[in-house]
C-alpha cells in the first residue's frame, strides 16, 4: 500500500507541475496530451522489458530482473521472488523424486504408475526384469497391451482391488507374480507386482503334504479304530484297570479320524476349481435337513431350533459343500449353547445378495479371538474344545467353502451374549423359483418358527 501511495503522490505532483506549466504558456491541453503520451510510452517500454525478461531461461539465478523504480520496480522484484521460491520448491520436489526413484530402484518388486487413460507412465528397474517392460518404448502404452493375460484384464478393469491377483509372469510360466493395484489422484493407478514363486511352491508343498499325510493316516487309523471297536464289544471281559484307557483310546480314535477327514476335505477344497453357479437346489430344504440332523444329535440339550427362509429361494452352487459349511456353523452353535438355548437360522435375499445367518444365545466368544477364529487348529479355549471333541478345522472349512462360492464369512460375538455367524453370497448365487410339488411339504415343525 505504501508503494501505491508514493506512486499516486508522484503522479499527482507531475500532473500538477505539467498543468501549471501548460496554463502558464497557454497550452494546457497540449501539455496534458504530451503527459499522457509520455506515460503510455513509458509503460509500453516497461512491458517490453518485462516480456523480454520473462522470455529468458529462469532455471537459475543468472537472469536478474531489469532495474526499475516505482510500481514497475516492485513488479519486477515480486516476480523475481516468486521465481526463486518456485526454483526452491522445484529443487525440493526433484530431490524427493530422485530419492523415491533411487529407493524404488533398490526394490525387488515392480512399481508401476498408470495414468487415467490406463497407459504406462513410470516404472522402476525391477519392472523390466519381472514384466519385461522397456524404456522408453513402452511408455504411454496401454498396460493391458503389455500384460495380455485375460485374468489380468478382468482384474484391472474391475476396479475392485481388495484382494491381490496371482498370475504367471509374462513369457515365463515358471514364475508366479502377485499384483496389487491402488487408485489415487484422478483415476490414476499405482500397481505393485512381486515374485511369489517361492511362496507359491511352499504353499503347494504344504497342500500336498497335508493331503498325502492325511491320506496315509487314514488306513492305520481305520485299523486301530476297528480293533478298538472289537475290544469295546468285549470290554466286560477285560480287567477293570484296562477299561478306562480302552474307552479313552476309542474316543480319541474317533477324534483323530475326524481330524483326518477334515484335513482331507480342506485339501480337496483347495485343489478343486470353484463350483460354477449353475446347479440349483432349494435352500429351505437344505437348511431344514441340517436342522433336523443337528436336533437329533443334540436331543438331550432340548434346544429351540428356529428357521426363517423363503421357500422360493434357490441356491446356485455345490449342495454338498454348502451343507458341510452350514452344518459346521449350526453344530458349533449347538455345542456352545447351554441346554434349552435358542438357535436361529435365517436366509434373507436382497439386492445386495443372500445373507444366511446362524444366531445363538450361547456362551459367546471374547472379541480378541474373533480375527483368528477361521485359522486352522486355532483354539479359543483348549479345554473347552477337548470337551466338545472339535478338530479346530470347522471354521477354516466354512470360510473356504463360502469363499469358493464367491461369498464372505463374518463373525460377531460377545462373551456371555451369544454369537452370530453370517455368510454373505452375491446375487449370482441366488434365484427365486416357485417350489415344485415334491418340495411343497413344509419342514418339520420342530425346526421352523
Amino acid at each position: 500500500m505504501q508503494a501505491w501511495r508514493a506512486e499516486l503522490k508522484r503522479h499527482f505532483f507531475i500532473l500538477t507541475a505539467v498543468s501549471l506549466t501548460g496554463f502558464a504558456i497557454g497550452e494546457l491541453e497540449l501539455a496534458w496530451l504530451l503527459l499522457f503520451v509520455s506515460y503510455a510510452v513509458s509503460n509500453f517500454y516497461q512491458l517490453l522489458r518485462l516480456t523480454k525478461w520473462l522470455a529468458k531461461d529462469h532455471s537459475s539465478n543468472k537472469s536478474p530482473p531489469p532495474e526499475s523504480f516505482g510500481l514497475w520496480g516492485g513488479i519486477f522484484d515480486g516476480i523475481y521472488r516468486l521465481q526463486k521460491q518456485e526454483r526452491r520448491a522445484s529443487a525440493y520436489l526433484e530431490t524427493i523424486v530422485n530419492k523415491a526413484q533411487e529407493s524404488s530402484a533398490a526394490l525387488e518388486m515392480a512399481v508401476i504408475m498408470i495414468d487415467r487413460k490406463n497407459n504406462l507412465d513410470w516404472w522402476n528397474q525391477a519392472s523390466e526384469s519381472l514384466l519385461g517392460l522397456r524404456y522408453p518404448q513402452d511408455r504411454g502404452q496401454p498396460v493391458t497391451n503389455l500384460i495380455r493375460a485375460p485374468r489380468f484384464g478382468e482384474y484391472f478393469s474391475s476396479n475392485n482391488y481388495d484382494e491381490p491377483l496371482k498370475l504367471n509372469a509374462p513369457g515365463d510360466s515358471g514364475r508366479v507374480l502377485e499384483f496389487q493395484i491402488a487408485l489415487f489422484g484422478e483415476s490414476e493407478r499405482l500397481m505393485i507386482a512381486r515374485d511369489i514363486t517361492r511362496l507359491h511352491r511352499l504353499e503347494l508343498m504344504r497342500k500336498d503334504f497335508v493331503g498325502n499325510v492325511s491320506h496315509e493316516l487314514g488306513t492305520p487309523i481305520t485299523v486301530i479304530k476297528g480293533y478298538l471297536e472289537t475290544i469295546m464289544e468285549n470290554i466286560q471281559d477285560l480287567d477293570d484297570k484296562w477299561r478306562k484307557p480302552i474307552k479313552q483310546m476309542h474316543q480319541q480314535s474317533y477324534r483323530i479320524e475326524n481330524i483326518v477327514k477334515d484335513l482331507l476335505l480342506l485339501s480337496s477344497l483347495e485343489t478343486k476349481t470353484r463350483p460354477r453357479p449353475q446347479d440349483s437346489f432349494s435352500l429351505l430344504q437344505l437348511l431344514s435337513e441340517i436342522l433336523n440332523d443337528t436336533q437329533q444329535i443334540f436331543a438331550k440339550k432340548s434346544h429351540d431350533f428356529r428357521l426363517d427362509c423363503n421357500e422360493k429361494l434357490q441356491f446356485l452352487g455345490e449342495n454338498g459343500e454348502l451343507y458341510s459349511a452350514i452344518s459346521n456353523l449350526i453344530t458349533n452353535a449347538a455345542k456352545y449353547t447351554p441346554a434349552g438355548g435358542t438357535i436361529m437360522v435365517s436366509a434373507k435375499n436382497s439386492e445386495a445378495g443372500l445373507e444366511i445367518m446362524i444366531r445363538d444365545n450361547g456362551i459367546g466368544i471374547e472379541s480378541q479371538h474373533l480375527p483368528r477364529l477361521t485359522e486352522r487348529f486355532y483354539r479359543v479355549d483348549v479345554s473347552r474344545s477337548s470337551e466338545t471333541g472339535g478338530t479346530g478345522l470347522g471354521l477354516a472349512i466354512v470360510k473356504h467353502i463360502v469363499g469358493r462360492h464367491d461369498g464372505e464369512l463374518n463373525i460377531e460375538s460377545e462373551a456371555g451374549k451369544g454369537s452370530r455367524f453370517i455368510c454373505h453370497f452375491p446375487s449370482i448365487r441366488v434365484k427365486l423359483e416357485a417350489p415344485n410339488a415334491a418340495s411343497m411339504e413344509p419342514p418339520a415343525p420342530a425346526t421352523t418358527a
